[in-house]
């Protein structure tokens, strides 16, 4: 297929921005620079997403992004600029990385995934002449947003730009827009139930004074954001993003306007041998004033009603009172032993790690607390995710012996107590990898019904939906996983990417693969079918070489087929064809 067949032309808004200073931040320090720069990139790419937006390319220090509208790409760049001049405030001057910012509103050429055109060379350009920490605009993006958006723009009169023919009119926005103009926040697609009352729990702080305590402040933390994400009523961040700011000094008003949430639950443990004083503020993040506030002196055995306490509360003060007792709380047995307990903590947190000593160090402390307490479910439902992340990592020594020891786990714990979403989420992985749809459908519901906030659920509800041929409600549900935990794993991207090759959307899957840091083999051949898919046989040539580079002896039926597990034949074979289209060997 030839190269003009592929062209396509569209009106966009389009994003440029670069670092201002770049080379002499290189020259002092090559490690720090490229260290902020990647944060940088994360938290810029984050605030485009929230704002319709998609970044195309980020070479070097540069970055470009397009929108479907102005507004959009001017209200981006001004969370963009306040988001990096916060984050800049915390360093020192000669470390602090400016960007400038230039928007544009013209016709561009579409190439695969990428944009060309004088709409592209002129943002290019218009941002050449803006101060670093600022944004200058085109005259056309000035005619579109300056009656629409409340800010001030100084004329600097018209400019001729280099391979640029006509003369263009320079706006640059006023630096009080930057500074106070509330945008929206810097957050992934919105999803459903993001209108509903929302909330961040930070990580408690740790008060007793010695450090291998800490895991006893994060186990609390996690069980009282856990009890929380099982009202529907609520909309509740994720614990990975949640324990991004343990130990930071947290501007409250500022983590929940990027997060877009309107309360903030703080708070901190002490625990000195069987007491313990957990001390909690429920804060309205807007007015940054505590609505709610409580200290408990208590004995360790209390800590789950201390709990269900500080969970009711909450719940009871937020705007329209919602009842506590009105819902119907699952309620997950406690264990009889806390020393049990306090073992499944500290697996956890080991287990969040995500590294094979970690993971060694995890198991062999939830056989501990199986042993203790062989009736305490949680502790088998773990116990089999921790042997999952072996499994998944290749970390296992007999793989057969493993799963068997897995779903024997889930089994007893299953029977120890129903009502425990991880055991159901967990089951429902297992059974959708025995092609047993009605079971996972079922425990995948159940896991649903009892935590609808876990993002690791409501991610695995989109992944199932993608299975049984159902892409378009798939690709709903990982957005809601996205909004749900903004620091979600990448993995997250390729569950994704396959709901929308499921839903046809090939160019969408080829972007959402494009965030995925490391690539590999799978990744490649899915980036394969979408380009041929695309007949852009080029590229798809491309990735089925980078197939067989990373997978030696690659063979669809072998490395592919294992791994898709689609209800209907259609979607099945609609894979496969794809596959073989893009040249990859059955």
């Amino acid at each position: 297929m030839s190269t003009g067949d592929r062209v396509q032309r569209k009106l966009a808004a389009i994003l440029s921005a670069d670092v201002a200073g770049y080379s002499r931040l290189m020259g002092d320090d090559e490690v720090a620079t490229i260290r902020t720069l990647s944060e940088y990139r994360a938290v810029i790419s984050e605030i485009v997403a929230g704002h319709h937006g998609r970044v195309v390319d980020m070479p070097g220090d540069n970055l470009l992004a397009e929108f479907g509208s102005a507004i959009d790409a001017v209200e981006a760049a001004l969370a963009m600029q306040r988001e990096l001049g916060a984050r800049n405030a915390q360093l020192p001057e000669t470390r602090r990385m400016a960007f400038r910012v230039g928007v544009n509103l013209g016709d561009i050429i579409i190439e695969d995934t990428r944009i060309y055109g004088d709409g592209v060379n002129i943002a290019a350009r218009v941002e050449s002449l803006a101060p670093a920490g600022g944004i200058c605009v085109s005259a056309k993006v000035h005619e579109e947003v300056s009656r629409k958006l409340d800010l001030t723009f100084e004329d600097l009169g018209e400019h001729e730009l280099k391979n640029i023919a006509a003369r263009v009119r320079v706006y640059r926005v006023g630096a009080e827009g930057i500074s106070t103009t509330v945008g929206r926040a810097a957050t992934l697609p919105q999803s459903p139930g993001a209108a509903k009352p929302s909330i961040l729990v930070l990580p408690f702080t740790n008060l007793s004074g010695a450090p291998d305590q800490d895991y006893f402040a994060d186990g609390l933390t996690e069980d009282i954001l856990t009890d929380l994400s099982r009202f529907r009523e609520l909309f509740v961040i994720s614990r990975n993003t949640s324990f991004k700011f343990k130990g930071q000094t947290v501007d409250v008003k500022k983590v929940a306007r990027e997060f877009g949430v309107q309360y903030v639950v703080e708070g901190s443990v002490r625990k000195a041998g069987n007491r313990v004083r957990v001390t909690v503020q429920l804060i309205d993040a807007e007015s940054d004033h505590h609505v709610w506030a409580e200290r408990y002196d208590r004995d360790l055995e209390d800590i789950f009603a201390i709990q269900d306490e500080v969970t009711s509360a909450i719940v009871a003060t937020l705007p329209g009172r919602l009842e506590a007792a009105a819902r119907r709380r699952a309620e997950r047995k406690q264990p009889a032993n806390m020393v049990a307990y306090e073992c499944v903590l500290e697996a956890k947190v080991l287990h969040h790690r995500s590294s094979r000593d970690d993971n060694a160090r995890a198991l062999s402390l939830i056989e501990r607390a199986v042993e203790l307490d062989p009736r305490y479910a949680h502790a088998h439902a773990w116990h089999a995710c921790i042997l999952g992340q072996q499994l998944s990592n290749g970390w296992s020594a007999d793989f057969g012996a493993t799963v068997m020891e897995i779903e024997s786990e889930l089994q007893v714990a299953l029977g120890l107590d129903e009502n425990d979403s991880d055991v159901h989420r967990i089951l429902a992985a297992v059974r959708l990898t025995r092609n047993d749809f009605d079971k996972a459908v079922y425990h995948q519901q159940r896991a649903l019904a009892l935590n609808p906030n876990d993002d690791l659920i409501v991610v695995q509800q989109g992944e199932i939906l993608t299975w049984l041929g159902q892409g378009e409600e798939g690709i709903e549900w990982i957005h809601k996983a996205m909004r749900i935990n903004p620091f979600h794993p990448e993995r997250f991207w390729f569950h994704l990417a396959r709901a929308q090759f499921v839903a046809k959307r090939y160019a969408d899957a080829v972007e959402s693969v494009g965030h995925i840091t490391a690539a590999d083999g799978l990744h490649h051949a899915l980036l394969a079918a979408c380009y041929a898919q695309l007949n852009n046989t080029e590229r798809a040539t491309l990735h089925a070489a980078e197939v067989n580079k990373l997978i030696p002896g690659f063979a669809i039926y072998q490395h592919c087929l294992p791994m898709l597990h689609y209800r209907n034949e259609a979607d099945l074979t609609h894979h496969l064809d794809a596959l073989r289209k893009a040249g990859l060997p059955e």
